[in-house]
This record gives structure tokens, sequence and C-alpha cells, in this order.
């Protein structure tokens, strides 16, 4: 009996630092503040400012990455950001879905400071189309309705959606259509085909701002012009923030803004910078020798 009893010690054991682990989780307070009272809609959640941000990630606090960085984005542009890596692109991103507050500064949507909105109101009405998709190994129509899981998305959205991300007609001649099982990481499509599938997860919760970061960078020449037809559907009448490095992917943008160590040192239409001649157009030679 006791022999028994023994065999079970070292199984006590493991679950009960588990269970000190999980509690540690559960007790610990959230980093980014939230205020007590969900505050409403933004009316005008596409209209984004950044005003005098300065910021350095909480590792590398004697590190800044954005110094002062100050930008307008008014309701429907579309607006890209551009500049060398570790410009300070991608953090701007970051302050702006709120991953992160800013160090001193403010970034407000429709006029309201970022963080006096709770954060799932705020993240609701954005959708963003990363570099490299994550995909489970579920449903076409379950990758693309996690987009919006603050609620069960019927079916008729989840194919609208595909149909903006113009993915619909690939996914119906599959033998499953929707109910295709992806694979891990959605290993059996093209990077194309992921690519339209994260579209679609980014619209089927209609934000009023479309986040493209960097959603063209990864993939072949052909696929890039499949996605970026895509894309120009997706981008109808929503504000957009596009980063990138191809340029030639934002030659259409309202304002392009160039960055270089955490702020903006120009700005303008494409045809404005080419003709400026100096910092834009000196990356667009870069990048066509």
């Amino acid at each position: 009996m006791v022999g028994q009893v023994l065999a079970f010690v070292p199984n006590i054991s493991a679950a009960r630092m588990s269970a000190t682990r999980l509690f540690e989780i559960t007790e610990r307070k959230p980093q980014m503040y939230q205020p007590p009272e969900d505050s409403g809609p933004v009316e005008k959640a596409g209209d984004v400012q950044f005003s005098e941000v300065e910021f350095a990630y909480p590792k590398r606090p004697n590190a800044p990455v954005l110094n002062g960085l100050s930008l307008r984005i008014r309701e429907g542009e579309r607006v890209a950001l551009v500049g060398p890596s570790g410009c300070g692109k991608s953090t701007a991103i970051q302050l702006l879905q709120r991953y992160y507050d800013t160090n001193s500064g403010l970034v407000s949507v429709g006029g309201k400071d970022v963080s006096s909105l709770t954060l799932a109101r705020h993240r609701a009405a954005q959708g963003i189309v990363s570099q490299e998709p994550v995909l489970f190994n579920r449903t076409i129509a379950e990758n693309i309705a996690y987009g919006d899981n603050s609620r069960s998305v019927p079916l008729d959205e989840v194919i609208d959606a595909a149909k903006k991300a113009s993915i619909h007609e690939y996914i119906t001649a599959l033998p499953a259509g929707y109910e295709t099982r992806l694979g891990a990481r959605g290993f059996q499509l093209s990077g194309g085909q992921k690519q339209r599938i994260a579209i679609a997860r980014a619209l089927v919760r209609n934000p009023r701002l479309l986040i493209l970061d960097e959603a063209t960078s990864a993939l072949d020449t052909q696929s890039e012009k499949l996605v970026q037809d895509a894309l120009e559907d997706a981008m109808q009448g929503r504000t957009c923030v596009i980063i990138a490095h191809r340029l030639s992917t934002v030659t259409s943008c309202d304002t392009i803004y160039v960055l270089s160590k955490g702020r903006v040192i120009e700005s303008g239409t494409h045809a404005q910078l080419v003709a400026r001649n100096q910092h834009y157009a000196r990356l667009l030679h870069q990048q066509s020798h």
C-alpha cells in the first residue's frame, strides 16, 4: 500500500509546481493600462496622429527607436512608411496597435489618446496583414473567421471576405471547399495563397484601418502581383497604412513618409518626392540598381 502511494508522489510534486506557475500567470498584472469602462466607438477610427512620440523598448531603455515622430494619417487615406531597416517603421505600427505605450508624446485615433480606449475596442477597428501570416491547422473558414474572434462569424461573411481577398474561387475549387483543413502553418498553400487568406482574415471584421506590414516582401514576382491586386480591392474605402521595403508598391499612396532614426525626414506624394531628388529619390535609385 505504501509503495503504491509513493508512486504518486512525483506526480503530485509536478502538479504542485505546474499549479504554482499557473497561478503566477493568472495573478500577473497586465502591463498595459486599460480604462475601467469602455469609452464607446471612436467616430473616426481611421484618423491617426503621432505627435512628438518618443519611445525605447523596455529591455533597451537607453536605445531610443522613435525620436519625436510626428505624422498625420487622415480618414480614408493611403499612407506609406518607408526607410532603411531600424528606422522605426514597425515600432510605430506596434504603438498604433498599442502593444506598447509611448515614453512621451501622443498617439491618437479619431482625436482620442489610444491609451484612453480599451484594447478590445481599439484593436477591433484595425486589421493587419503581415509578412509571415500565422495560419492554424483548422479549416479555411475557421482561419478566416479568426480575424474577428469576438463573435461567431457567419459563413456568408467569411465568403464575402474571401471574395474581397480574391481567394474565393481557389477555395471553392477544393474538394472540401471552406471546410478544407490547412495543416500545420498552412503548409498546403503557396505563399500567395497564404497571404490572400490573411487578407480575408483582416477584412472579416470590416476594419476602419488596414495595416499592411511588408505584406508582399516575401513573395515571388507572380505571387506578389496576385496579392497586390487583392490588396487594391481590400484597401477600398479604408484608411491604409503601408510599411514597405519595395517602393514600387507605394507609388499610388496619398502620402509617403520617409523615416530615419525614428523621425520623419521627408514626406509627400511619389511624384513630389522624386522631383525633390533627396532621401526618397536615393532609396528609389538604390532599388533600381
